[in-house]
């Protein structure tokens, strides 16, 4: 069997950000009859595969370092890895394969995705599992590991899948204490949100915004 992706997008209804990529699977040799086919796919960002802003790669310098550096650094990531069942077919047929992806930029695939200002987001899909074929019964035969397929995914797209989850808001991380005396101090505040938090915070902080002349302090602990 041969694979080529034709085509990705976001999926507006799910419960998360979801990406959901179009295969295309051929039957090859004589018998093109396949009754069903258990099917893996790692997702590879091979981030050597396009160029880069002055912008872009500033934003990429915690994951490659300076760009002098870039000629041993720019090597492939792990972005997801998927299962599904292919139902039946003869010749060829399209399948989808859902990937449910993170905002968490402390992950590298979606910080360098996070960094990309436009432009593709270079991936390669690898494919391995068990294909069950023949017209005169089951023959039972694995998908060779060098099965893959290039996909060219727009950053636009990825933009698209994030804003529709988080429509114009980043994602931060804390420490459980730190995010422990956050939520005491928005109860002792009555404060109706995170921002409304944050804000207040930053209000109080005074000097002239920016982040180094800040040093919030919650619950009488610099943090």
């Amino acid at each position: 069997m041969d694979f080529a992706c034709v085509g990705v997008r976001a999926e507006p209804y799910a419960v998360g950000p979801t990406l959901v990529f179009r295969v295309r699977i051929t039957a090859t040799g004589e018998d093109r009859r396949v009754h069903a086919v258990a099917l893996r796919c790692q997702f590879r960002v091979e981030p050597a595969q396009r160029g880069y802003s002055d912008a872009e790669a500033e934003g990429l310098g915690d994951l490659f370092g300076e760009r002098e550096r870039w000629g041993r650094s720019l090597n492939p990531m792990q972005f997801a890895q998927v299962s599904v069942v292919v139902p039946g077919f003869d010749g060829s047929t399209e399948v989808d394969l859902p990937v449910p992806c993170s905002y968490d930029t402390d992950i590298a695939a979606t910080r360098y995705c996070e960094a990309l200002t436009g432009g593709e987001v270079p991936l390669l899909l690898l494919f391995s599992g068990t294909a069950f074929r023949g017209r005169g019964g089951f023959q039972v035969e694995p998908v060779p590991w060098h099965k893959e397929a290039v996909c060219r995914m727009p950053v636009a797209v990825w933009r698209e899948m994030i804003d529709q989850h988080f429509p114009g808001c980043g994602w931060l991380r804390l420490p459980r204490e730190v995010l422990d005396a956050l939520r005491s101090y928005r109860s002792r505040h009555a404060l109706p949100s995170w921002e409304a938090t944050v804000e207040q915070l930053l209000d109080r902080a005074g000097g002239d915004g920016s982040p180094e002349s800040r040093v919030l302090t919650v619950e009488g602990s610099p943090t």
